[in-house]
């Protein structure tokens, strides 16, 4: 009896250890309470492609996570930032998930180039240099700014930067846009050098401070002496020499951020007809059109209001020609003009256009002998050539377009001027200048109808507007394209009409 009972003891006992261990190996088998090992993270794509990764640039790529225990994953965090993954892609040896969308510049950079994975049985981390590209730079905002003015560099992945270097000197404080493209910083007070360095956890970015110059156009092409003539463009500073019409500009002042120099005009018959050229301490720019087109220049002459072939003038019910001893009022210190010239006056009786009105304003014959582009060039861009005239606004203009048309384009192909239109934006203000200045609209400015005239689509070739010769004649129209009438009238005088060579 003593042996029956100790067996029967022994059985039982053997049962509960057994039932006891059942649950436990179970739990075990599913990874659930011990925490998770990363090992590796490989590529996504088939053998023999799925090679190892040390580092990669967060885009959105697809990896596999290699390790153990990792099929309960709660959380996966890549840099800090959650990843979202779909647990059908999870197992005990490995997760597929895609890398998330990381913007750097926000990030705890002390997670930086971490992985980690969280799971019902713990946490992991693994060391993975998952950044941004490599920093690059494209321009700088003011190379001419005062010490202590805000500039900023544009460029791409300009985020976790460690380092700056601005002309030479280390700048200390410095913060980059949300994503990364554009680093803004103090202009220093010494800038030994022209090096731009910066250096980012992903790699150097090196770039040089380059301020070529860019002339935009001038003020007037055709001044005479002591008028002020500006040359307006980009980074016009340390100007070292000035070339107009090949005479030598010695006194000239700079606007700020380089964005013109002023000048006096010299006596019109000490200079050629040329371009005009300034050369600073970094590059030399010179126009492609010249100045001083009045001095027997004919070449793409259109109208000069003389009498003889280029006469201009087609005698219509509000023109008038005339010249500075009856107008003087259209001469003033930003030129002058002493020869004949024609006077728009629309309409006399009435000094507002109505809604919808027009007034026609016919130039001459078609200057078959000066043809606005040479045949050899029909070819060209049509940016590569521009209508150049010179103008003279003695009362305030605001409303109505001065639209230009050739024959052959008609309707179909028109160019707008409207001064009194603050470029890219919905704000209008009068236009009165002081005096002459010239006014270059690129023929690729002639453009169809989709609401109205000359807002549509550029033409696509010279030939659009002037057939294959090169020859045509012209006109001007003032609309009023609103239902109501215009706030004033036009009351303006235009000279020397060509075509120039731009480009």
């Amino acid at each position: 009896m003593k042996k029956k009972s100790y067996l029967s003891l022994y059985f039982l006992s053997l049962l509960f250890m057994t039932v006891a261990l059942l649950p436990a190996c179970k739990k075990n088998n599913e990874g659930s309470s011990n925490p998770p090992v990363i090992t590796s993270v490989r590529s996504y794509v088939a053998s023999p492609n799925d090679t190892v990764l040390t580092s990669a640039v967060a885009k959105g790529q697809w990896v596999v996570i290699t390790g153990q225990n990792l099929k309960s994953a709660t959380r996966i965090e890549f840099d800090g930032v959650s990843a979202s993954f779909n647990s059908a892609l999870l197992a005990e040896n490995s997760a597929v998930v895609q890398i998330p969308q990381i913007t750097f510049s926000t990030i705890d950079t002390s997670k930086l180039y971490t992985l980690r994975v969280t799971t019902t049985g713990g946490a992991t981390s693994f060391a993975f240099k998952l950044g941004p590209p490599a920093p690059a730079i494209y321009a700088i905002s003011d190379v001419f700014a005062n010490p202590g003015d805000s500039v900023y560099l544009f460029g791409a992945n300009l985020v976790l930067v460690q380092h700056l270097i601005y002309g030479g000197t280390n700048i200390p404080k410095f913060n980059s846009s949300l994503h990364g493209d554009s680093l803004g910083f103090l202009m220093p007070a010494l800038t030994p050098t022209k090096l731009v360095t910066v250096t980012t956890k992903a790699g150097i970015a090196l770039d040089t401070i380059n301020a070529k110059p860019i002339i935009y156009g001038i003020s007037y092409v055709n001044p005479k002496l002591g008028d002020s003539v500006y040359v307006y463009g980009t980074y016009l500073k340390t100007v070292r020499s000035i070339s107009f019409g090949g005479t030598a500009i010695t006194n000239f002042t700079e606007g700020p951020h380089g964005a013109y120099v002023k000048f006096s005009a010299p006596d019109e018959n000490s200079y050629s007809s040329g371009p005009v050229t300034i050369v600073t301490s970094y590059g030399t720019v010179s126009t492609v059109n010249k100045v001083n087109t009045q001095n027997s220049d004919k070449v793409g002459l259109l109208g000069d209001f003389e009498w003889g072939d280029n006469f201009g003038f087609g005698w219509g019910q509000f023109e008038h020609l005339t010249g500075e001893w009856e107008y003087p009022q259209f001469n003033g210190p930003m030129g002058k003009d002493h020869s004949q010239f024609m006077v728009i006056d629309c309409p006399k009786d009435n000094p507002v256009l109505a809604g919808g009105a027009s007034v026609y304003i016919p130039l001459g014959n078609s200057n078959t002998g000066n043809h606005w582009v040479p045949v050899a060039n029909i070819a060209d861009p049509p940016a590569n050539w521009a209508l150049q005239f010179d103008i003279s606004v003695a009362q305030p203009w605001k409303g109505g377009t001065l639209y230009i048309r050739t024959e052959l384009g008609g309707d179909k192909y028109v160019a707008r001027y409207e001064p009194w239109k603050i470029p890219n934006s919905n704000v209008t203000k009068a236009f009165i200048t002081k005096g002459w200045e010239t006014v270059i609209i690129p023929l690729s400015a002639f453009k169809s109808t989709v609401n109205e005239l000359g807002d549509g689509v550029s033409i696509t070739q010279i030939s659009d507007l002037l057939g294959p010769t090169g020859a045509n004649s012209y006109n001007m129209t003032l609309k009023n394209f609103g239902s109501s009438s215009i706030e004033t009238g036009f009351y303006a005088a235009i000279d020397n009409i060509r075509c120039v060579k731009i480009k």
